[in-house]
Parts: structure tokens; C-alpha cells; sequence
């Protein structure tokens, strides 16, 4: 991106070689500066891509200042919990939040990004999408000194702190469970692999396997996007199979509904035919028949704490943090083929 750099009023006043004063009045058309000056003020402002700040802050009318969001979407649970967390620590710290949303896209990312800048927005707190593969349009942020906290979904961990959950541990928990409640040969459905929660939850799942000796066999895996439409086909895939898996670890609850949807429309029963654990544990985990297993996260916690991070880089610590949220397993009904045994 090509326009993040600030171009301020007192660039504009030393090109020009007059006070900020002078040039802002110039802007201004003030009667009290030549024609020619004002002219020349607004030739250069828009050579410079001079936008003023509409959210200038006051400091004797203690406006509050302006932290950007960047969210895949608002409609679920788990993004609207970790916003009001993001909210609630602006908010109690002195900060107004304006929340944007990519809608899964690329472009409408870079455009959020943009957007943020020019309003002048303090920091960013961001979640990719799932188009993003190509980082430069965040690495350009480093050029303008713009504190950037990344969640859930990362990148440059090298460069900005991120709030993650512990997605390796918990898919290898989620694996091991459905083992121990009776399933042999699990599959899994995730999103598309150059996700980092994609990467860690994989890993996790095939650790399960690893340490419990069980071959991996790529066509139980299934990796696509994180959508319901595509949940629905990776299970269909699945069940395709000449020998179908006999449970399903699905990374997110969209795709844990998918798979129940499909499971039950070939007359298949859950979790006595496939078992089921979801992801994120979404409020209709508890609503669906049967009601359905879920690592769950402390989306609050994440929301709260990237904002934090956030607001002691504006306080001027700039170190580098990679934040793991711990989850835990919801263990409902759809998971337990058979009961498990302790001691």
C-alpha cells in the first residue's frame, strides 16, 4: 500500500517555508492569506496526500482516543465475545473503538487497513481472513510506527504480539478423547492450510494419532475453507470413503454443524455411528441433538487481552508477546460412544 505514510500540516509548513499556523489558515481560505498562498497550500496537500485528522483529539475536551479493529465477521459468537472484551479495555483505559470487517476477503482487508490509517486511529487490532496469504500490507505498518496486536489468526509473529489459544494441545485432547470414548479411526476437517489455527490444530490432531500408534492417512483429512457450504462437502467426502471415519474432529462449530447436517441426512446416528467435537463452542453447541462436544475458548480473555498488549505499546513497551489463551473440552453428548472409565 502506498498511501499509509502521514503527510501532517507541519510537512506541508516546512515545504512550503511558513508556520503550521499560516498553512492551516491557507487551507482554510482565510481571508487574511494571499490567494496565491492558499493555492499553493492545497497544490501541496494534494501532492501530499494531506488528509486532515477527523478525529483529531481534543485534549481540553478529553475526546476519547481511537483504536481500529479488523474482523472477519460480527454474526458469531465467538468474534462478537472477543470484541466486547477488545471493547470493554478500550473503553476503561480511555479508548473509543471502530470496528471494521473484511468479510473473509483480501481486499476489503487492505481497504480496513487503510481506512484505519486515515482516520488516524491509534493502534489496530486485527483477525485475518482467510484469503490472506500475502502480508505485506501489515509489514508496511512497521513504516509508519502503527501498533498492530494480531488474534486468533496470525502472522509476522516475528514482528507483532498476537493472543492465540492453545490450538496443538487442544486438538491433541479433543483427538485423544474421542479415542478413549470408543472411536478407532477419526477424521478431520479444517480450513485452509496456510492458517496458523489450521496448522496447530492439524498438528495436534495427528500427535493424537502419532502417540497413540495409529497410522495417518491423508484422505481422513480434509482441508478447505472455514464455511458451512464447505463443511457439508469435506464430510460428504469423508463419508464417501470405501472405509469412512467413525468420528470427526472439526476445527470451528460451523463446521462441526455442517458435519452433523450431513451425517444425519444419510441416516447416520451421532455419535453411536461417527462421534463429533467442535470447535469454539458456540451457545447453539448446547441448542443441536445431540448436543454437541466443544473445545471452548476464553474469547473474552483474548478480546481483553490483545487490547492490553495493545494499549502498553501505545504506553510505549514495544516488546514483542505471543499470548496462548488456555481452552478446555466441553465434553457433551455427541462425542461418547462409550463411557469412560477413570482409575
Amino acid at each position: 500500500m502506498n498511501n499509509l505514510k502521514h503527510t501532517s500540516l507541519k510537512d506541508l509548513a516546512q515545504r512550503i517555508g511558513v508556520s503550521i499556523p499560516t498553512v492551516s489558515r491557507a487551507l482554510k481560505d482565510s481571508p487574511e492569506i494571499s490567494r496565491e498562498l492558499c493555492a499553493k497550500a492545497k497544490q501541496l496537500a494534494k501532492e501530499m496526500n494531506y488528509r486532515p485528522n477527523p478525529f483529531a483529539m481534543s485534549l481540553r475536551k478529553n475526546t476519547p482516543r481511537i483504536i481500529g479493529v479488523i474482523v472477519p465477521d460480527i454474526v458469531t459468537h465467538f468474534f462478537s465475545s472477543i470484541l466486547s472484551g477488545i471493547e470493554d479495555t478500550a473503553i476503561a483505559n480511555g479508548y473509543f473503538v471502530i470496528i471494521t470487517t473484511s468479510h473473509e476477503r483480501f481486499e476489503h482487508e487492505k481497504r480496513n487497513i487503510e481506512n484505519l490509517v486515515n482516520m488516524r486511529v491509534e493502534g489496530i487490532i486485527a483477525c485475518l481472513s482467510q484469503e490472506t496469504t500475502d502480508y505485506s500490507h501489515w509489514a508496511s505498518l512497521t513504516d509508519i510506527n502503527m501498533p498492530l496486536v494480531f488474534f486468533d489468526r496470525v502472522c509476522l509473529t516475528d514482528r507483532f504480539s498476537s493472543v492465540v489459544a492453545d490450538g496443538a494441545q487442544s486438538a491433541q485432547a479433543a483427538t485423544q478423547h474421542l479415542l478413549d470414548s470408543g472411536s478407532k479411526r477419526i477424521a478431520f476437517i479444517g480450513g485452509a492450510n496456510h492458517l496458523y489455527i489450521v496448522k496447530q490444530r492439524k498438528h495436534g490432531y495427528l500427535e493424537a494419532l502419532r502417540a497413540n500408534k495409529i497410522p495417518i492417512e491423508k484422505e481422513l483429512v480434509e482441508c478447505r475453507r472455514i464455511d458451512y457450504d464447505e463443511g457439508m462437502r469435506a464430510t460428504e467426502a469423508l463419508l464417501a470413503l470405501p472405509n469412512p471415519p467413525d468420528a470427526i474432529l472439526a476445527m470451528n462449530d460451523t463446521l462441526a454443524f455442517a458435519a452433523m447436517e450431513v451425517i444425519k441426512s444419510h441416516g447416520l446416528r451421532i455419535p453411536q455411528n461417527i462421534a463429533l467435537i467442535g470447535y469454539t463452542d458456540e451457545r447453539h453447541a448446547n441448542y443441536v441433538e445431540p448436543k454437541l462436544s466443544s473445545v471452548c475458548h476464553q474469547t473474552y480473555k483474548m478480546g481483553e487481552t490483545a487490547c492490553r498488549l495493545l494499549i502498553d505499546q501505545l504506553r510505549g513497551d514495544h516488546t514483542v508477546r505471543q499470548v496462548v489463551i488456555p481452552t478446555s473440552l466441553q465434553i457433551r453428548e455427541s462425542s461418547m460412544k462409550k463411557k469412560i472409565t477413570i482409575g
